[in-house]
């Protein structure tokens, strides 16, 4: 059934059988924060979500590969993995050839008896999944668990019965992990197949009520279109996809303005905390079938990250092309024209700088956060000449793309006097450049000449 594993590893997922299933300290349970615009951990500690879409590394990665991977996105600050646990109902089967189900029926999930971890020919293709979980715990990492893409349910192979056994069975293996988020849906509108979603975040939220649950939407829409007022969704996701301003001709969404559904989201009442769970990829097609079309970069990564979180967002998921699809040698071909292995597209330049915005939104008070575009003193620009601002009770974030100039009225801000510095995405790098009095209107320069990808965030604090 499977090849022998190493000594290390046989030790490794030993030491991991004999854990709680929680991982305490490590990974605390998360909550909505108090004010119910972020996410927090449940001893009151701020939690930004820096995810990273690891859709398919419950079918495509043995476990020395896993930990490979894992432990590269924790190095890099990442502390969500979102995976698809069933991607294909038809052929849910993982690394080893474990199938998932019986009869691709979801509510008859496929399990050998015992999960021994000192037994490999006892491993089945969930123990595979718990191994995924408790190894992501102990490097400090959620795993966001996808537990059904929308696919099967489109083509009508599930019910809202199937999908209620199947979320009372799943949620009931794990609701004792302390680094289990639950996301419904999976590239797919809520009103395709309603019941069911509703069905299964429902089961979920009666087995597991301590854990957060969201819903993973379809390209340019949002889960608040659906599922804002629904007692099981803790938290918003968008999908802001991945089409260029242009490519972006059906009339549903933003084009590339990802900072539009999170100004949507933020004044939804009931308030719940959103955030782009699919933004476009670094190294996939602009508009993702034709790969004849430029690939996106770190720079638009950059963009969509800064632009989603200044407006509010309580975090942002990454994707790369070849990651999330895991795409290795002896794969056919990629999706989408992915043109790096996985394990070399793991440093792409945008996961490495990724961490500096989490460092960088955790590095001031974090609850007291707000969007401030009424802080610009001059009209705000469109498309790439947008600048995201937010702010707290004693700083000022401003962010540009192109490196354009920012106005701003800082009358509206307490204190007479501030100090400023550029910091650097690309980088994490400050430069203190000077200090201002509160008087009228600053204009502010950002290093450089103008250019896409000449992006700076203009940093001000009382002093």
């Amino acid at each position: 059934m499977h090849a022998k594993l190493t000594i290390i590893f046989s030790i490794l997922f030993f030491s991991l059988s004999c854990n709680t299933g929680t991982h305490g300290e490590i990974t605390p349970r998360l909550i909505v924060s108090e004010n119910r615009r972020f996410l927090a951990t449940e001893t009151g500690d701020p939690f930004f979500w820096l995810g990273d879409t690891g859709w398919l590394l419950p079918s495509k990665l043995n476990r020395e590969e896993a930990e490979v991977y894992l432990e590269d996105r924790r190095q890099k600050g990442f502390n969500v993995i979102q995976v698809s646990v069933l991607h294909n109902i038809r052929s849910a089967v993982n690394f080893y050839g474990d199938t998932a189900l019986i009869g691709h029926q979801i509510d008859k999930p496929r399990t050998t008896p015992g999960n021994s971890y000192k037994d490999p020919e006892q491993y089945d293709y969930w123990d595979h999944l718990d191994y995924i979980v408790d190894i992501a715990g102990s490097k400090g990492i959620y795993i966001g668990i996808v537990m059904l893409w929308g696919s099967g349910v489109r083509s009508g192979l599930v019910t809202a019965d199937q999908a209620k056994k199947y979320g009372e069975w799943i949620a009931s293996r794990y609701k004792n992990r302390t680094n289990v988020i639950w996301i419904n849906g999976g590239d797919v509108r809520g009103d395709d197949s309603t019941s069911v979603w509703n069905a299964l975040g429902t089961a979920v939220r009666r087995v597991s009520p301590d854990q957060l649950i969201t819903y993973h939407p379809f390209g340019r829409t949002q889960s608040s279109k659906w599922f804002h007022n629904e007692s099981w969704l803790d938290f918003n996701m968008f999908q802001s996809g991945h089409r260029r301003y242009d490519q972006d001709t059906s009339g549903l969404a933003y084009g590339e303005d990802n900072w539009r559904y999170a100004a949507d989201d933020y004044f939804k009442i009931p308030v719940k905390p959103t955030l782009d769970g699919e933004p476009s990829y670094e190294g996939i097609p602009q508009g993702l079938h034709d790969t004849t079309q430029p690939y996106w970069t770190d720079m638009e990564v950059r963009r969509y990250a800064y632009w989603s979180v200044f407006a509010g967002c309580c975090g942002f998921t990454y994707g790369d092309n070849a990651v999330m699809q895991f795409y290795k040698p002896d794969d056919s071909r990629p999706a989408y024209g992915a043109k790096e292995y996985w394990d070399v597209a793991i440093n792409a330049p945008g996961a490495s700088q990724m961490r500096y915005l989490k460092q960088l939104m955790l590095s001031k008070p974090y609850f007291e956060r707000v969007p401030a575009n009424d802080l610009l003193a001059e009209k705000q620009g469109e498309k790439y000449d947008y600048l995201a601002v937010t702010r707290g009770v004693d700083y000022v974030f401003v962010y540009t793309w192109n490196g354009s100039n920012i106005s701003l009225d800082l009358q509206k801000m307490p204190g007479s006097e501030y100090k400023t510095s550029w910091f650097d995405p690309r980088t994490g790098s400050y430069t203190l450049f000077g200090t201002y009095k509160n008087k009228g209107v600053l204009i502010f320069d950002p290093p450089g000449e103008k250019e896409t990808g000449n992006d700076w965030v203009l940093i001000l604090e009382k002093i």
